[in-house]
């Protein structure tokens, strides 16, 4: 099993800059207590925070640091680790604590499922922490209501003509206008069972005209008229600096993707009150929150912790 192979790699590099993981410089940034306050049995704890490498992952990775020095432990950062799977087996080698994952990526990249769970957030969201647990000692705390998860996108003004607010209503539409049967989807996307057939099998798209871009440029060329409907990630800030229609995915054809802090189990056991803190921040998120967090960052051209410092004290979890 890959994921085996290569947790055993991890294992035999034995520190982290061997293999290829470096620690950050401290956060930046004075924190104080709001109203995530002191907690005394975590004075001093020393807690390695994780992320992958892409925005919103990082954003994410700041507030649990934030989260968790107000709290009061000794956090150190580990964010930036290059892909999924370096920044899982940091994390199950014990060189990263606590990690936000997305359980549609639990479920279909780590356990090996090739489909969802049916019936929606919670449900996908329970089958992954249990075999999770179970297989790989990892506990997932409450799931976020941010969900990163695979939809279609048309431009707001293309969305507005054609009264476009669900894939259900993209659907109809096209059989009606067949010439406007164009995706713009990114390859692995076409082909993976819980991506383009799984929408094909939920909504029924029929002889649709596929282009293949990778899943960068799709933004771009669904605002440009290259193709009426793109693949997107719903969290994306491309959408709100682009101005896109994320249309629902009403059938649930694709996995969930809520955001959830993991930690392993016998971590915390040992701190289980690293557990508030961190639930607390995944509560207050949602997907409008982080287009415009990613847009400030992928449009704007600003710093993730930057970014991430300010919602934290908006929020009032840290002053």
């Amino acid at each position: 099993m890959r994921l085996k192979a290569i947790l055993g790699a991890v294992l035999l590099c034995g520190t982290l800059s061997a293999c290829g993981l470096e620690v950050n410089t401290a956060l930046p940034y004075k924190i104080e207590p709001g109203s995530i306050k002191p907690i005394e049995s975590l004075k001093g704890v020393k807690v390695t925070v994780g992320s992958k490498d892409f925005t919103e992952n990082i954003i994410l990775g700041y507030m649990a640091e934030m989260a968790l020095s107000a709290a009061g432990a000794d956090v150190v950062d580990l964010t930036d680790i290059k892909g999924s799977n370096s920044s899982r087996q940091a994390l199950l080698a014990g060189q990263t604590d606590v990690t936000w994952e997305y359980t549609g990526t639990g479920w279909i990249n780590y356990q090996g499922n090739e489909l969802p769970v049916p019936g929606g957030e919670q449900a996908q969201y329970e089958a992954t922490k249990a075999a999770d647990e179970t297989k790989f000692g990892v506990t997932w705390l409450n799931y976020s209501p941010l969900n990163d998860q695979y939809a279609f996108a048309v431009t707001e003004a293309y969305g507005a003509t054609n009264n476009l607010k669900t894939t259900s209503d993209l659907a109809a539409f096209l059989k009606r206008k067949p010439d406007q049967n164009v995706f713009c989807l990114e390859t692995e996307f076409t082909s993976r069972q819980d991506g383009f057939p799984a929408a094909v099998r939920a909504y029924g798209f029929q002889n649709p005209v596929i282009k293949n871009f990778g899943i960068g440029t799709i933004y771009s060329a669904v605002a440009s008229g290259t193709c009426p409907i793109g693949e997107i990630f719903t969290t994306d800030g491309r959408i709100a600096g682009l101005n896109l229609r994320v249309l629902e995915d009403d059938k649930k054809a694709f996995p969930q993707y809520n955001a959830v802090p993991t930690l392993r189990t016998d971590f915390l056991k040992q701190h289980p009150e690293l557990r508030g803190p961190l639930e607390a921040v995944g509560a207050a998120l949602d997907n409008q929150q982080m287009i415009e967090l990613c847009k400030q960052v992928d449009v704007d051209g600003r710093d993730q912790g930057e970014v991430a410092y300010e919602w934290m004290k908006k929020k009032g979890f840290i002053s």
